[in-house]
């Protein structure tokens, strides 16, 4: 979103107007999560992306049209009937994306300015975008800024019960909301950026693990060395699926696995699981999860101490992996799994 915001601020400046295309709810396997942004100017031109496909290409031939109207639009998709077979898709599901026609007045830079500022310094604050219905799917929308403590940049009217309602909650810097309200629907953007898990297995427990874990607003990037397991048909809801020569390097190629990093190993074998959590014992991920057995647990760190890691490096690791709720069947194990990833993620927010 920085990138987003700093291109917003410099057409402002340039007294240019610009579109910022927002995934606002999304039910079912539809691409990309509720949250996921990009911005499209007047001649088409996309940055950024929310899914690509014709979804992507309707929302920018909209988009075009807004700067004559000079309105934003709520643009819905159904990809479970009509659309799904126009759009080459085949995980269903339904999409909204508000086109929110970002105009250069002096209130939007200055809330946008605010906003970059906060997402420069790491501070904890939302961009609260409140769309008030017009005819059809037009809308009007305007914009304010919301830090932690409660300091309003803009001029959105906000009663006291709706404030905290947006301030509410352990996730609510972290995660996007979107609250429905008479006449109006409240969207916020935090700064804080979404978590990562890093699957390692694309199998039976992945799949619903992967799944859950994007519903509640983790980043998910699926990682396995067998095609037909590590693609997107089968995770249409990763941010990213990889295909891996091998689990030798994993990491080689990631973005720097650091604070904002949730590992979890479910490959299909002890010793892929021994040779990614080695590997993950020497990033700074936030959370190392390895599923399997207690005895398969102690296996696995006997060789790692033989190979001089410490009993403090093994102290990182959840395993066996979840929250204890007596879980059978896949389904149940990924529920215990994303229950303590929320646990974890809860935890790092001050």
């Amino acid at each position: 979103m920085r990138e987003l915001t700093s291109h917003i601020c410099d057409c402002i400046d340039k007294s240019e107007s610009i579109v910022l295309a927002s995934i606002i709810s999304r039910s079912g396997s539809a691409p990309r999560t509720a949250g996921t942004r990009m911005l499209i100017d007047r001649e088409g031109k996309g940055i950024g992306t929310i899914g690509g496909g014709l979804l992507e290409g309707r929302s920018m031939n909209k988009a075009v049209e807004l700067f004559e109207t000079g309105h934003s639009y709520l643009l819905p998709f159904d990809l479970t009937h009509m659309d799904v077979a126009a759009m080459d898709m085949i995980c269903g599901g339904e999409v909204e994306v508000l086109l929110d026609l970002v105009l250069p007045t002096p209130e939007n830079r200055k809330v946008f300015t605010r906003y970059r500022a906060a997402l420069e310094n790491g501070e904890k604050a939302l961009l609260l975008t409140a769309a008030r219905q017009g005819g059809g799917q037009g809308v009007q929308t305007d914009h304010c800024v919301i830090t932690r403590d409660g300091e309003v940049t803009g001029s959105v009217h906000l009663s006291p019960e709706t404030l905290d309602e947006l301030l509410s909650g352990s996730q609510a810097f972290s995660i996007q909301q979107v609250i429905t309200q008479p006449e109006v629907l409240l969207i916020t953007a935090p700064t804080s950026q979404p978590k990562t898990v890093y699957l390692f297995g694309g199998g039976h427990v992945s799949l619903p693990t992967g799944y859950f874990a994007s519903r509640v607003g983790f980043d998910v990037v699926i990682l396995d060395d067998r095609e037909e397991f590590a693609n997107s048909r089968r995770f249409p809801f990763a941010r990213e699926v990889r295909l891996l020569p091998d689990f030798h390097s994993p990491f080689s190629d990631l973005s720097p696995v650091d604070e904002n990093a949730f590992v979890v190993i479910v490959t299909r074998g002890h010793l892929h699981d021994k040779t990614v959590l080695a590997q993950a014992l020497r990033t700074r991920a936030a959370y190392i999860g390895m599923i399997g057995s207690r005895t398969k647990r102690n296996k696995i760190y006997r060789a790692l101490l033989d190979q001089g890691f410490t009993q403090e490096d093994l102290g990182r690791v959840h395993a066996p992996i979840g929250i204890e709720i007596e879980a059978e069947t896949p389904e149940e194990i990924a529920i215990s799994i994303v229950a303590e990833l929320i646990h974890e993620r809860a935890k790092l927010t001050p």
